[in-house]
């Protein structure tokens, strides 16, 4: 069991999943700690944006540090993430029409407030989370002289070109791709091959760039109120959360990988801080810092009557 959420004295759900933990011996991964079925399939969704987004930068996207964080998030919404998205179309002769990922919301119920008070009440695609990314999608293909129309489509030479960086850098086959949420292609492995791919991308030089952006800019990457963007704030690394559940980070070669099979997002990122202080990664400020995000409350009329906890010890293979 991966984490169990308790209430009023009564465990009300429990997570079964997956953690694998892999470093590098001399460029060679190797597990050396697990938890759970950590060969069991799933598709990564987003947790694998920082490649997607290196891969767009190294075609010629030429985004700053900032903007390469964006292009690795699943964005919240606010107003910066929105005016990040329309200002890297603007500068390459394109506006939201280009964008291919579907009509959304913004993530946050604040930011969906705010925006309604302004008078955006449907759906956009800007609003999408993964505007960011397939900003830097978009500007790849202008640069490469791509066409821009089915960017997103698994035959298309940038999607290609994803495919090839992807099977690259987890050291296996990624396929027989999926669909994600926004349209592009979705690849999937394990929890050893996502935490193969954090291992290799925070250590290796040519994912420093971008490596680097994501661990400074959490706020651009995930958003101050979400679990994951306040466990980045605490770690010197790059990591990133996917749809249903899975979440991947990585610390000067060593890397995680997390996969709850409920789909529970919450229960992925309790996990992931569990992981993170057995293996001795969290300082003593970062331990009590993330004391409300390793074990969240459970509320039950407004107040507090039990908490979701993490249910799994990682056992040591090397």
């Amino acid at each position: 069991m991966l984490a169990r959420s308790t209430r009023s004295g009564l465990v009300e759900s429990e997570h079964t999943g997956a953690v694998a933990v892999v470093a590098l011996d001399g460029g060679v991964p190797a597990v050396t700690a697990s938890h759970g079925d950590i060969d069991r399939p799933f598709f990564f969704r987003s947790a694998i944006k920082p490649v997607q987004a290196a891969v767009s930068q190294r075609l010629g996207a030429d985004l700053v540090p900032e903007r390469l964080a964006f292009a690795s998030a699943s964005h919240s919404g606010h107003p910066i993430h929105i005016a990040y998205a329309k200002a890297m179309l603007a500068e390459v002769g394109l506006d939201e029409s280009a964008l291919e990922c579907p009509p959304l919301r913004p993530l946050r119920p604040e930011a969906d407030a705010l925006w309604r008070d302004r008078g955006v009440r449907r759906p956009l695609p800007v609003l999408h989370n993964c505007s960011g990314k397939h900003a830097a999608m978009l500007r790849a293909c202008v640069a490469q002289g791509w066409p821009l129309a089915g960017y997103s489509h698994p035959d298309h030479p940038l999607q290609q070109a994803m495919t090839e960086e992807m099977a690259l850098v987890a050291g296996t086959d990624v396929g027989p791709v999926g669909v994600d949420g926004c349209g592009v292609p979705s690849f999937r492995g394990s929890a050893v091959t996502l935490a193969t791919i954090f291992a290799r991308v925070s250590s290796l030089p040519e994912y420093a760039e971008v490596a680097a952006a994501v661990t400074r800019y959490p706020s651009l990457v995930a958003g101050n109120l979400r679990g994951d963007g306040k466990l980045a704030a605490w770690i010197n690394g790059p990591m990133k959360v996917g749809a249903q559940a899975c979440f991947g980070a990585g610390v000067r070669g060593t890397g995680i990988g997390v996969k709850a099979f409920s789909g529970v997002g919450e229960a992925a990122v309790v996990a992931m801080v569990e992981a993170f202080d057995q293996l001795g990664l969290l300082s003593d400020a970062a331990r009590s810092g993330l004391a409300a995000t390793a074990r969240p409350v459970v509320l039950g009329g407004g107040r507090p009557v039990g908490e979701m906890e993490p249910g799994y010890t990682l056992e040591r293979t090397g």
